[in-house]
């Protein structure tokens, strides 16, 4: 038995020591290789050391008619060992990439069933580390992607924790067949169609023969690059800082960012300070749709430029940029008069409004603004809307929205605008909530 052999539970045990308070350790089993030996150590390990709860979730894809009898052999693995397993089935939407498509299904199931205090533990190991890290080089990738996996993130409430990726495929099948396990070798494995097993079948192996070290020279480098993008997650954050500035929209509740102190950088720190504050938003753009930032940087001072992305639009308005996403991004409808103006009215598409203290006498309804609106101001007599819209300094992308209160044909309120939301001496304003869906967090 050799050292690494010996080796290989104290070396679980202690890249998973940051999570031994857990509340769970669950093991995504798929039945292959690598998860069975994780979950043959740590149900070993769990005998004489006090671990948190263990047990083992698959994912049935039923992608092909050998997996139909992977559940069961799943399920006589884990009483061999006296771990409870979830079996859990997803449909697989065919698309572009079937592999993507089944990874992402299979991370929304991970993601749903890992709670506060829970760890979801993956048997990805070094070889697959250097594999991503081939196959992104390949896609072009930026510092992120060439990080290769992460050995923790975040994941549902909980987190996902890849407690082999400084161990060789190698050691695993020493343990496995010196602990005479047995695993499913999945069909799909062997197809050179797909490119992560073209190039661990072809490609691996010949550099592996002139560069022995080549696999964890790769690991190697992708430390190196994720402490770069480390360092380039904190630049952006220092950056942001500075356009994280307050103004006087924030009944908006949409992320926003002031133009100037971002226009200030140079173009790479621009892209990784918008990038870092995109992430949560939205998917990013690849390098050749990051023209549409310099459009909307350049774009005339009077100019409202858009940039549409994968999951909604930057707008320049009013000297920041605004992310619009979901019913921001539907026209509002209006149907009718507000017949019970003591209660809350909901705007299609446009959240709701209500009147704080006593609503004036009606019939009342709510509008949009058409143009050519003209609005009475004790003080002022009769205003062009769109002037006092520009007084205010009010984004674009709003004004569109702001619901109008009329009486008849005389309006009487532009909602959440001060001076302009309510009859002070009457003792009412109007209060518009927008849109409350959570933005565009995907």
């Amino acid at each position: 038995m050799g050292q690494s052999m010996i080796d290989l539970p104290s070396r679980l045990l202690l890249n998973l020591a940051a999570w031994r308070n857990a509340r769970n350790w669950r093991v995504a089993f798929s039945g292959g290789l690598d998860s069975t030996v994780l979950l043959h150590l740590l149900a070993n390990l769990a005998k004489d050391q006090s671990l948190p709860a263990l047990s083992a979730i698959h994912i049935h894809h039923g992608l092909q008619s050998a997996a139909d009898a992977w559940p069961a052999h799943c399920q006589s693995v884990c009483d061999a060992l006296g771990v409870p397993l979830q079996v859990e089935r997803v449909t697989v939407q065919p698309g572009a990439s079937l592999e993507r498509a089944a990874r992402d299904v299979r991370y929304a199931v991970f993601s749903a069933l890992t709670q506060a205090n829970d760890a979801l533990l993956t048997g990805q190991h070094r070889d697959d580390q250097a594999e991503t890290l081939l196959f992104r080089l390949l896609r072009g990738a930026g510092v992120r992607g060439l990080s290769g996996m992460p050995s923790q993130r975040e994941l549902g409430q909980g987190v996902l924790i890849r407690p082999l990726l400084d161990v060789t495929r190698a050691e695993l099948e020493a343990y496995a067949q010196a602990h005479q396990l047995h695993w499913i070798e999945d069909p799909s494995n062997q197809d050179r169609q797909f490119s992560r097993n073209y190039l661990r079948h072809q490609v691996m192996p010949l550099l592996s023969s002139r560069w022995p070290q080549a696999q964890a020279s790769m690991a190697r480098s992708a430390a190196h690059l994720r402490e770069a993008q480390g360092l380039l997650d904190e630049l952006a954050q220092i950056d942001l800082a500075q356009a994280a500035t307050p103004h006087g929209f924030q009944w908006l509740r949409l992320p926003s960012l002031a133009l100037a102190p971002l226009c200030a950088l140079s173009a790479p720190r621009q892209r990784n300070a918008l990038s870092h504050w995109l992430e949560p938003l939205t998917r990013l753009p690849d390098t050749d749709h990051w023209s549409g930032w310099a459009d909307l940087c350049n774009a005339g001072h009077d100019a409202s430029p858009v940039w549409r992305l994968a999951d909604g639009e930057l707008h320049r308005s009013a000297g920041r940029l605004w992310w619009l996403s979901g019913d921001w991004l539907r026209a509002p409808v209006i149907d009718g008069e507000w017949q019970a103006p003591a209660s809350p009215l909901s705007l299609p598409h446009n959240g709701c409004v209500m009147f704080i203290g006593q609503a004036p006498s009606g019939p009342l309804r709510i509008a949009y603004r058409q143009g050519g609106e003209v609005m009475p101001l004790a003080d002022r007599g009769h205003r062009d809307l769109k002037r006092l819209l520009n007084e205010r300094a009010v984004p674009g992308f709003v004004r569109g929205r702001l619901p109008l209160l009329f009486r008849g044909d005389e309006l009487l309120a532009v909602a959440n605008l001060p001076g302009l939301d309510g009859h002070e001496q009457d003792g009412w304003k109007m209060n518009w909530q927008p849109t409350d869906e959570d933005q565009g967090l995907r």
